[in-house]
């Protein structure tokens, strides 16, 4: 996104002309001393071309049309054969590294909420082959209390070094791993335990103690809980007949000679390894059944996309690993594994992110850009814009090995636009999913078998599919809504874009087809709206400004400003009435 260059128009067509006479200077010895030819013909090939010629598609990537590839090494079908292969070829390497919490303070923020804030010390690290005897060992354990191949067993736990460690467990023993997010509420998790029938989960003392207990009487098959802290507490109050363990206590079991001796059952490519819970954000979270073979597929996509990547690569672990691509990423064993961490210590080369986190990078730095000095900002946005011109020029990002095709006339959208085909972005292949689980309605509405037997999945994304081939999502269908007067408002742009805006923390865009326009609930940053009360000599406590008139105008003010500087796309701006603060 191009950022608003606020200066002298004349100031800066001199800027302007003084970076071309610098580029057409530099660019020869820069083309020719960094061999960047290569590179830019590299970046600028097609990426994906559509298989049928139609523009409607299906769409594959160019190296990936005669077929998919559903895993990167000949046999290596399932997770466990996967992590075992990689365990025996790099026995010593470094695998999960995690950092020690030397201590940790409680820090009151501007917004009156208490975080706790961690000092940490280097990153301690534990190779292949010691993961691999750990996992091993916690699955012989899980089996000695009775978890048995192909029935449910949960986790309900923070990224951490146990959580791969209890994931690669189960899929060596074929037990197929209930994710939940620990954020979810305490009707959704019961949900999901009970929906699943599992006797055993595997948690944390702190989310025992503030998530878990209050609903372990609702869960009436639960049995064993395995927490993965090193020293555990005492739970009095448990329901009758629930065991707290040790993560420790259960691989001590594991690791006697008699369990160890016992024959494991392994997965077949086309069992459940996962069952990923979604976050729950539009109604009762949905368990998505996912294969060994669909993991596989997605991780050696994932391999192949990725330029240039080798077991020299870190990868920092910054997702929940309930959520499919930082689980994905963490089990392509061509790179090493760093769990939460400062980046400036681990000097990752790889991580996986969504759009909500790369939202609160940029709006964190474009606060920090506001408070400089009106010519450290003019340079900024300047420098800026230059760099991502330069980036815009071939600097793309190609498909993951899929396919897709794309189309939904409702909405406005053709595959037969000009310039570019338009429409809902469907997805086949061998990462596709099962579906979900115990819910056979919603499966009929999100998948569908094609005349030659490919299953695809509706995603719900609107895309774009440009002529060199990359797919560019450019609105969800679900947040289409149409006006009185049949305009079509996409309300998730309204609060992406109005997200950036530092006054703002959080919003909410709603509209109705019978109204005219858009409201909004806005939840104002504290210290923001505290120091703008502060220039407009507006005093009171936070309540009492939040319900200022005046206040109310100028947040509006604010708002339709960041609403029309938007040069991306035409937005409407949120109706007076709707914003709440």
């Amino acid at each position: 996104m191009k950022l608003k260059e606020d200066m002298n128009p004349l100031l800066l067509h001199v800027f302007r002309s003084v970076v071309w006479v610098y580029s057409v200077i530099t660019f020869l010895p820069w083309y020719f001393l960094s061999a960047t030819g290569p590179s830019l013909e590299q970046a600028r090939r097609p990426k994906a071309r559509s298989i049928t010629g139609h523009p409607a598609g299906p769409y594959r990537a160019v190296n990936s049309q005669q077929g998919l590839v559903a895993s990167l090494h000949p046999g290596m079908d399932t997770l466990d054969k996967v992590f075992e292969y990689a365990a025996t070829r790099f026995p010593a390497r470094h695998c999960l590294g995690t950092r020690e919490v030397l201590s940790e303070d409680d820090e009151l923020q501007p917004n009156g909420k208490v975080f706790k804030k961690v000092i940490l010390g280097h990153y301690n690290w534990l190779s292949y082959e010691e993961v691999y005897r750990a996992a091993k060992s916690f699955g012989s354990g899980l089996a000695a209390l009775g978890q048995r191949p192909q029935c449910n067993i949960a986790i309900f736990c923070e990224t951490r070094e146990e959580w791969m460690v209890a994931a690669q467990a189960c899929f060596m023993y074929n037990f197929p791993l209930v994710t939940l997010y620990s954020t979810l509420g305490p009707s959704a998790i019961a949900h999901g335990l009970n929906e699943t029938d599992v006797t055993h989960i595997i948690t944390s003392r702190d989310l025992l103690q503030n998530r878990l207990k209050t609903i372990l009487y609702e869960v009436p098959r639960l049995q064993h809980i395995i927490l993965v802290d090193r020293k555990p507490a005492s739970w009095p109050d448990m329901p009758r007949g629930v065991v707290v363990l040790s993560m420790d206590a259960v691989q001590e079991m594991g690791s006697k000679p008699d369990n160890m001796a016992m024959a494991r059952r392994q997965p077949a490519p086309s069992d459940i390894a996962v069952i990923m819970y979604t976050s729950g954000s539009t109604g009762i979270p949905k368990g998505v059944m996912i294969s060994h073979s669909n993991i596989i597929a997605s991780i050696s996509g994932m391999a192949e996309r990725i330029p240039n990547l080798n077991e020299t690569d870190t990868y920092i672990g910054y997702l929940p690993l309930a959520h499919v691509l930082e689980l994905s990423a963490e089990l392509s064993t061509k790179i090493k594994k760093g769990s939460k961490g400062d980046t400036s210590m681990l000097k990752p080369t790889l991580m996986a992110a969504v759009p909500e986190i790369m939202d609160r990078i940029y709006k964190n730095v474009m606060t920090k850009v506001e408070e400089m000095s009106r010519f450290q900002r003019t340079l900024f946005v300047l420098a800026y814009n230059y760099k991502m011109e330069q980036i815009s020029k071939g600097y793309n990002t190609p498909l993951c090995d899929r396919r897709g095709c794309c189309y939904w006339e409702e909405g406005g959208y053709f595959s037969t636009d000009k310039p570019n085909p338009r429409g809902e972005i469907l997805i086949g292949g061998p990462n596709v999913t099962m579906g979900y689980y115990k819910n056979e309605a919603q499966n009929r509405v999100d998948f569908f078998l094609d005349e030659n037997g490919q299953r695809w999945f509706c995603t719900g994304d609107i895309g774009e599919f440009h002529p060199d081939g990359c797919l560019q999502i450019i609105d969800r269908k679900k947040d289409l809504v149409k006006l009185q007067a049949g305009e079509y408002v996409s309300l998730g742009k309204v609060e992406a874009v109005l997200k950036n805006c530092s006054l703002i923390d959080n919003i909410c865009a709603y509209a109705n087809s019978e109204e005219s326009y858009v409201i909004s609930f806005v939840v104002p940053n504290h210290k923001q709206l505290m120091g703008l009360a502060k220039q407009r000599q507006v005093h009171g406590s936070w309540e009492e400004i939040c319900n200022n008139p005046e206040m109310e105008r100028e947040v509006l003010r604010i708002i339709t400003e960041a609403a029309r500087d938007n040069i991306n796309c035409q937005l409407p701006v949120p109706h007076r009435r709707g914003v709440l603060i």
